[in-house]
């Protein structure tokens, strides 16, 4: 990732923009106007050129290229438009009237060249049946070999730091994110969020669990995945409009069903509620009912099955997460849907 590039004398101006750079999370690289400004000039993700510095650029006659702006103190002098006209600038910034456009901006540039990492929702077929649990492990497990991010949108549930033994870790919760509005920065949230290693945690502080904003969650999810290898969202079971919109989101949603025969009735009573289930898959948790019977009744296809996994209440308690082993059940059957999903 190469940095912003921005083109100026105007001790004012720079300050300005490198203060709005460092709340979007990245540094720019400031370089006066002449030659020197051109050797960042074609791999910088944003250039910002001062009204000072334009009119020497301009005739340098660098290649023309896009995100190229030219920023002002507020002037909008005709002269300014001709020189960004032929510097090739796509428009012209005047500050503070465009402190928020530009802001947004620059937390693109932060975020350039980041893949979106998959997503997956997890959701129980019944209550009860171990989702949350199976969420975190998919987590765990995606963070040996990548950044993980386990995000929780069920305010009756345990909690996903709890689960994952970071409930005492400092970091940003929902309730920090209630108010925030404009774009949100990849890496500003994946360096802000409770993490151990590789594995991060999006949930409520302790007794303060209440429904998300709808607006908030999707620019959550959208910079999660900019800023993780994998997200898992762990659903409630429901179908408000947040919750299908967060289900129609994914790369694929994951239903925890008890093989028992209210358990099958549950999980088709859940998955029925849903318009389009095309990426939607079982895990099967226990022994009972033949798991082909119950992807039958359901009309899902079955992901991996999973025996229940001994000394899990254990781990969680001792602050260690679900999966202490890659040889255990829950670990395999999360191993199992991770392949399908990379797939």
């Amino acid at each position: 990732m190469h940095p912003p590039l921005v083109v100026s004398r105007d001790r004012l101006l720079v300050d300005e923009v490198a203060r709005l750079a460092a709340a979007a999370g990245v540094s720019p690289d400031v370089r006066p106007p002449g030659v020197s400004a051109l050797h960042g000039w074609s791999l910088a993700p944003l250039v910002l050129v001062g009204r000072d510095a334009a009119e020497e650029l301009a005739r340098l006659a660098p290649q023309r290229r896009p995100h190229v702006h030219v920023v002002t103190g507020g002037d909008d002098e005709d002269a300014t438009y001709r020189t960004a006209v032929r510097l090739g600038a796509e428009r012209v910034l005047a500050l503070p009237h465009d402190v928020a456009w530009l802001t947004e901006r620059l937390i693109d540039a932060g975020d350039d060249g980041l893949a979106p990492g998959r997503l997956v929702g997890v959701v129980g077929g019944s209550g009860g049946v171990g989702a949350t649990t199976f969420a975190c492990a998919l987590g765990q497990v995606a963070a040996r070999s990548g950044t993980a991010l386990v995000v929780d949108t069920d305010p009756l549930g345990p909690g996903v730091d709890r689960v994952l033994g970071l409930d005492s870790t400092d970091g940003v919760r929902w309730s920090d994110l209630e108010s925030a509005t404009g774009r949100l920065g990849a890496r500003s949230l994946r360096e802000a969020l409770p993490a151990r290693d590789r594995l991060a945690a999006l949930t409520w502080p302790t007794g303060r669990a209440s429904p998300v904003d709808g607006d908030v969650l999707r620019e959550c999810l959208s910079a999660a995945r900019r800023g993780h290898d994998l997200v898992v969202v762990d659903l409630p079971r429901g179908t408000d409009p947040l919750v299908t919109d967060v289900a129609s989101r994914c790369d694929l949603v994951v239903v925890l069903v008890s093989p028992t025969v209210c358990g099958a009735a549950s999980a088709t009573s859940l998955v029925t509620r849903f318009e389009r289930h095309a990426r939607w898959g079982l895990v099967v948790r226990g022994r009972g009912v033949d798991p082909g019977e119950v992807a039958r009744v359901t009309c899902l296809p079955v992901l991996a099955e999973m025996v229940d996994q001994r000394r899990v209440v254990e781990s969680v308690d001792l602050g260690l997460g679900p999966v202490r082993s890659l040889r255990g059940p829950l670990a395999r059957a999360a191993a199992e849907v991770l392949a399908q999903v990379a797939a």
